[in-house]
């Protein structure tokens, strides 16, 4: 009896994320191009702000993916650049038999059809043209172009993921929400994180464990992703992100 309640526990702590999540997703039932791909407002004006600046985002996937994840991408400006330049990865172009890999001057801070963007990283200044270059290289090298999964990976988590560990001077910290940023290839098992500040080990984005810094302690289960991150005073939870004290991302130097 106490093994079948542990294992009921164990369900409802991982779906109770995905349920809570359902009420945020605003794009159920709605055509793709009812949806809006507006600015956010959230970057600067290349005009108002000379400097390098990269930027990495993260909003809920559109219909019902948006009720389990995220969809992640990165935005740069070169010093004295007069646009943006976006980097993600768009499943639907290789249906196509399209290149999956985006890179285009673009609106950086777009909403992702109807959902605003979370800002998780904003450099600027010295020593950020370096590192757009090295963006760009990663990106251009991302092994997984020729094959897409919603679960458990690759995917376009999985792509910003790969660019954040070949650049870890981003320290980025994905949300428990991008799933597909565990995956590591099929005889991968081991890597540090995407934040450069840990290690992971993981299964086929199916099964593993992380621990870090800045993304504190993570477990996955199925894809699914719990922890707790002390130096945030947060809980990592699937479906829902990131819970507990509120915390704002603002620019910062190298």
């Amino acid at each position: 009896m106490k093994k079948y309640t542990k294992l009921a526990g164990l369900c409802f702590f991982l779906i109770i994320g995905p349920l809570l999540a359902f009420a945020e997703v605003r794009t159920m039932g709605k055509a793709w191009w009812e949806a809006s791909r507006q600015s956010s407002g959230v970057s600067p004006s290349p005009d108002e702000v000379k400097n390098a600046v990269i930027q990495v985002f993260a909003a809920r996937a559109f219909s019902w993916r948006g009720i389990f994840g995220v969809h992640t991408w990165i935005a740069v400006k070169p010093t004295n650049a007069s646009e943006y330049t976006v980097y993600q990865l768009v499943g639907w172009r290789l249906r196509r038999g399209e290149d999956p890999v985006v890179i285009e001057r673009d609106i950086p801070d777009r909403l992702w059809y109807d959902a605003t963007p979370e800002l998780l990283v904003d450099v600027r200044g010295e020593g950020v043209d370096e590192l757009i270059k090295k963006i760009d290289k990663a990106a251009k090298t991302y092994p997984y172009r020729n094959t897409y999964s919603v679960w458990p990976g690759p995917n376009s988590n999985t792509f910003v993921a790969w660019i954040g560990r070949l650049v870890p001077e981003l320290r980025l910290d994905l949300p428990p929400t991008a799933i597909g940023k565990d995956w590591l290839g099929k005889t991968k098992f081991f890597s540090s994180n995407t934040s450069g500040t840990g290690y992971q080990f993981s299964f086929l984005g199916i099964l593993g464990i992380l621990l870090g810094v800045e993304e504190g302690l993570e477990i996955n289960i199925l894809g699914l992703n719990f922890g707790i991150d002390v130096l945030d005073m947060s809980l990592r939870l699937p479906g829902v992100g990131r819970l507990g004290v509120p915390r704002t991302i603002g620019p910062r130097a190298l």
